[in-house]
Parts: structure tokens; C-alpha cells; sequence
């Protein structure tokens, strides 16, 4: 039921009911409440509910939002549900939990917030490769942020991200307030906010070879994504201008930069930054022209852009063994790249990968991918953030 709690959290349940989550799931409603209540202890109902209580404590004790646009930004279907929801589980008034703290003016649709994690938090590890592998015009550092255009289920947003000491600051423009938890939870899963480094770095510490790495910047994450079909397709242009996937890390930016100018969605950045367009969908990236492809990239990219127009989904609710089989035409690396940044596998890892055996063999860990990947039994569960550990004396 991992599948059926990542689309709760990534608002199915709000936009399509239980119905809408049993028949992604190829379930029926009763079954779909039967081993969410066996597993977790809560149908799915009572999940979305704890999740939207959750969204607007953290904007009630962490914004000045006013209370209305809390309760509609969290996803009640109205103010009274809200605050009785909040007092159920809180014990607490909401204005008990904002701390005094007024409403401010300012921008349409923009929020402040402090988006929290388990430190510690290694910020260049996990910020360095999102900015390497920037593509212009979605994509950008400017002023210690990270920002990007985000699409989103009810229309699109930017975001900005800048590390903190104890949080990540998360400012946010939305064309749809309603939008706001999805996106809250798609940057958590971007900058793997929810991890838990001393379970991890205390596992990688008790390889020899890997704990100077570790010592060195503890709280290495994972850098996610918030588009599991964005980061399929900018992994295969990468493949095939020769730039390696190597965890998904990225497209060359000039091809990537070229079809989000011919098929990207243009939008406005509030901020007057460099942010210009969306990502392009599947469809419209079907419909280009296939010369504004790499060559060698051309056939597996038509192969996943019809698949994932047909249905595949590579989301927070995608089903591994679909993800597989129509990733297959791409690759092991970029599948490895998907089930590792998109779909949150902790154990991704990808021997093969030329850059992952030169960093293996930099440290004294075996170079054949066979050697390596006997080695890296060890390392498991958590074998996508060793990885990250090898990889990190260079953003890729």
C-alpha cells in the first residue's frame, strides 16, 4: 500500500475521491479501505483528512495567511470543517496555532514557508546537481535559491528554495491556492526533506571505503524531482548526447533548452527572473518535430512519450513493474535514474554506470561492475545515497 499512501499524499484522494485512487490502483473501494485500515490503521479518507490538517498547521504556524485561505489552500471544503478538523487533532484552535501573527498584503497566490527536515542537511550535495543540470528558462540559481516552474494539478506555480540552518525557506506563487499541497509535497520529494540521515549515514559509515565520504558531508540526500516524466525524458536526452545519466542528473541543457523553447508552456515569473516556461507534456513533446531531437536519443523517446501519453505513470503513484517495462527501451541507467529520483527508491544503484565505477575506483572499491555490485550488497538498503556520496566530490 506504499503506492496508495504516495498519491494520498499527493492529493488523489482530494481531486478524484476514494473511487478515483481504487481504479489507479486497478482496485475496488473496499478492498482499497480494507488493507489501508489492515496495514496503516486509517481508510484513505482519514489519511487525506490527517494530510490536509497537517498542510494547514504547518501554513498556520509558519505563514500569515489569512485563516480562509488556509482552510481552502489545505484542501477543506470549508471553514468549519477546518477548524473542527483542527481542534480534533491538535487540540487547538487554528488561531491558537498561528501564534498571533497578522495577515499581511501582498502577492496573489504567494506563500512563505518553512518546509523542515531531520538534519543534518549536506545543502551543496543536494542543491550542487540541481543547479548543474539546470535547464534555462525552467530552472535557475539566483540570489542562494534554487527556483523553478512547477505543473501542477490544477494549473502551474514557482517556487523558490534556499537552505537554512534548520529548514529549507520555500516561497511559492500559485495560479491555484488548491494546488498548494501537491506542491509542497513535490519539493519535499525534490530535496528528499524527509529522509532520515543518521539511519542512513550510521548504515554507509560501516563501510571502510565509504565512511571518510560520509565524515565529510554528513546529511548527503538524494535529489529528487517533481515530474517523474520530466526527469525520464531529460535522463534519455542526456543519454543521447553522450552526457550519462549517472542517477538521472540531468539533460544536456542545450537540448533540453531547445524543446522547452519549441514546446514548453511560456509563464511569467513574478519575481522577474529568468524563469520563462513549463517543462513540455508528453504530448506536446510527441508532437515536435523529431530533428529537434538527438539522433540517438530519437526512437526510445518516441517509444516513452507514447507510452506515457497511453497512460504510463511515472508520478508518486506510479506502479514500479509499468515504470519498468516502459522505461525499458531507454536503458538501465535511466530507469535506474526514474526509480531512484521520481519514484524515491533508497536502494537504486546502477554499477554499470561508467561515472559510479570511476568514483568506486577512486576510493579503492572494485571498477567491474560485477565487483562493485557484489560490493554494494552491504550498503543496502541504501544504496542510491552511496552513490550520491561517490558522486559528490562533483555535481552530476
Amino acid at each position: 500500500m506504499a503506492r496508495a499512501l504516495r498519491m494520498i499524499v499527493d492529493g488523489v484522494v482530494d481531486r478524484e475521491g476514494v473511487p478515483g485512487l481504487a481504479t489507479r490502483l486497478g482496485y475496488s473501494v473496499r478492498q482499497v479501505e480494507r488493507r489501508l485500515l489492515a496495514e496503516l490503521g486509517s481508510g484513505p479518507l482519514a489519511i487525506a483528512r490527517a494530510r490536509r490538517a497537517r498542510t494547514a498547521r504547518l501554513l498556520a504556524e509558519t505563514t500569515a495567511l489569512p485563516m480562509t485561505e488556509i482552510a481552502v489552500a489545505a484542501g477543506f471544503a470549508s471553514v468549519r470543517a477546518f477548524n473542527e478538523t483542527v481542534r480534533e487533532l491538535f487540540g487547538r484552535s487554528p488561531t491558537d496555532l498561528r501564534g498571533g501573527r497578522r495577515a499581511p498584503g501582498g502577492v496573489p497566490g504567494a506563500v512563505v514557508l518553512r518546509l523542515p527536515f531531520r538534519g543534518p542537511l549536506h545543502a551543496p550535495s543536494l542543491f550542487g546537481p540541481l543547479v548543474a543540470n539546470a535547464v534555462p528558462g525552467v530552472e535557475e540559481w539566483r540570489d542562494g535559491a534554487y527556483r523553478r516552474t512547477l505543473r501542477l494539478p490544477r494549473g502551474h506555480g514557482v517556487v523558490s528554495l534556499r537552505p537554512r540552518a534548520d529548514h529549507v525557506e520555500c516561497d511559492l506563487t500559485l495560479t491555484d491556492s488548491r494546488d498548494l499541497p501537491v506542491a509542497i509535497s513535490r519539493c519535499r520529494r525534490a530535496l528528499d526533506l524527509d529522509a532520515d540521515p543518521a539511519e542512513v549515514d550510521g548504515a554507509l559509515r560501516a563501510d571502510p571505503a565509504l565512511r571518510p565520504l560520509v565524515d565529510a558531508a554528513p546529511g548527503t540526500r538524494v535529489p529528487g524531482v517533481v515530474d517523474g516524466a520530466e526527469c525520464a525524458v531529460r535522463a534519455l536526452l542526456g543519454e543521447g548526447t553522450g552526457t550519462g545519466a549517472a542517477m538521472g542528473a540531468g539533460a544536456n541543457a542545450g537540448w533540453a533548452h531547445r524543446v522547452v523553447r519549441e514546446a514548453g508552456e511560456a509563464v511569467p515569473d513574478p519575481a522577474g527572473g529568468g524563469l520563462t516556461h513549463l517543462f513540455p507534456t508528453p504530448q506536446a513533446l510527441l508532437d515536435l518535430d523529431p530533428a529537434l531531437l538527438p539522433p540517438p536519443a530519437r526512437a526510445p523517446l518516441t517509444a516513452l512519450l507514447t507510452a506515457l501519453v497511453g497512460g504510463v505513470d511515472l508520478g508518486a503513484g506510479a506502479d514500479r513493474a509499468e515504470a519498468r517495462s516502459a522505461l525499458r527501451c531507454a536503458g538501465e541507467r535511466v530507469l535506474d535514474a526514474v526509480l531512484t529520483r521520481s519514484l524515491g527508491d533508497p536502494d537504486g544503484f546502477c554499477p554499470d554506470d561508467p561515472a559510479v565505477r570511476a568514483a568506486a575506483g577512486g576510493i579503492g572499491l572494485p571498477v567491474t561492475a560485477a565487483a562493485l555490485a557484489d560490493r554494494s550488497r552491504a550498503w543496502r538498503p541504501w544504496r542510491a545515497y552511496a552513490t550520491r556520496y561517490l558522486l559528490g566530490r562533483a555535481p552530476t
